[in-house]
């Protein structure tokens, strides 16, 4: 229990609350991170970890990306996460029903959306018992066709081909996309849009079929998606799967996907792609499109989809500065990136100081 202690104090932070519920077999963890900049924020999370110690550390790692992700993207809200630690076939309206309490304790504190094993209908039981749930279909007014995440990762990754190739043009571009989920998906299209030439992989052959059928994308077996010659690779599943195995094997200029926790090791793992010349759009910074959507809604006035397509599309201006500070200090990109976030955060903790004078940087 000590070292866990120390180490979320190492890490900033708040909180790490377990619950389960017999009656319905729900299980998990919520973990808060940092409320700086408002009330904590992020997605819950449905999955079968192999132990409690990698249920914990999942939900370490991505409530203090969530607050890193806020503060990047220009939202005043804090981190949070939440993992409901439980075979993946067993769920029920009982289940998440009983999850939307948990999160109903938290008054306020804790906001909870989508993610990996949560989607509309889960969101809807979790509605049922709490107010404190974001995106659900019917608290937006998007137009067809528009998805924000997906559109978050292209503007990434026209930065990122700007900084590499002096072109935001994808349309000659060949992207590598690994994971066709909701999130992959809409990457993929928003691609077709630029006419990039697209390669997929996913353990799922009825997606991947379905995107050769209305994309006419190449596929390659997920064993092999890493050595595929290309110019984009876009991680778009699940996390850590830039590690010692994989990094030697890429063949791209650019990495910029929609996955959280790309990197095994945030920074040994960042050096050696930096050191390859490799340049990595940050994962939370890449997938901050669906976050700016789902929590405009909570601004006054509700939801506002120019308003929120405007942030999404500064993820463009963001990326820039921070490859151009990456190569001007040849440094990570990883490190830039947390390092404005920390500033940014920093910043309104001092504001609050009744000693000091602070300005918030706005990005």
């Amino acid at each position: 229990m000590t070292d866990l202690l120390d180490r979320m104090a190492n890490n900033g932070h708040t909180e790490l609350k377990a619950f389960r519920d017999e009656a319905t077999g729900l299980k998990g963890f919520v973990g808060i991170h940092d409320t700086t900049l408002g009330p904590a924020g992020g997605g819950t999370r449905r999955y079968a970890f192999e132990s409690e110690a990698d249920a914990i550390e999942d939900v370490l790692r991505l409530s203090r990306a969530m607050t890193y992700k806020y503060a990047l993207a220009g939202v005043n809200m804090g981190g949070a996460k939440a993992i409901i630690w439980i075979d993946e076939d067993e769920h029920s309206e009982e289940l998440y029903r009983s999850y939307g309490r948990i999160v109903d304790s938290f008054d306020g504190r804790f906001v909870t959306g989508g993610d990996i094993g949560t989607d509309v209908r889960e969101l809807r039981w979790i509605g049922m018992e709490t107010d404190y749930v974001v995106g659900l279909p019917e608290q937006f007014d998007h137009p067809s066709g528009y998805h924000g995440g997906g559109l978050g990762v292209i503007r990434a990754m026209e930065a990122c081909s700007d900084l590499v190739y002096d072109d935001r043009s994808l349309g000659d571009l060949h992207v590598v996309v690994q994971g066709v989920g909701e999130m992959g998906t809409s990457i993929v299209r928003y691609l077709n849009d630029e006419g990039a030439d697209v390669t997929v992989a996913d353990p799922d052959t009825a997606s991947i079929d379905r995107l050769v059928d209305h994309y006419g994308v190449n596929t390659v077996t997920p064993k092999n998606v890493y050595d595929v010659d290309c110019d984009i690779f876009a991680p778009s599943a699940l996390g850590f799967v830039l590690n010692d195995e994989t990094i030697p094997r890429l063949q791209c200029d650019i990495i910029c996907g929609a996955a959280n926790n790309q990197l095994e090791d945030e920074k040994r793992h960042g050096s050696k792609l930096h050191n390859r010349g490799i340049l990595y759009a940050p994962d939370y910074l890449a997938n901050a499109g669906r976050t700016i959507d789902d929590t405009d809604l909570l601004r006054t006035g509700g939801y506002n989809h120019e308003r929120a397509r405007e942030m999404v599309n500064r993820i463009y201006d963001r990326m820039l500065t921070i490859g151009r500070r990456s190569r001007t200090e040849d440094r990570p990109t990883g490190e830039i990136a947390d390092e404005i976030a920390e500033a940014r955060i920093e910043a309104l903790r001092e504001m609050r100081s009744p000693v000091t004078e602070t300005r918030v940087p706005q990005w």
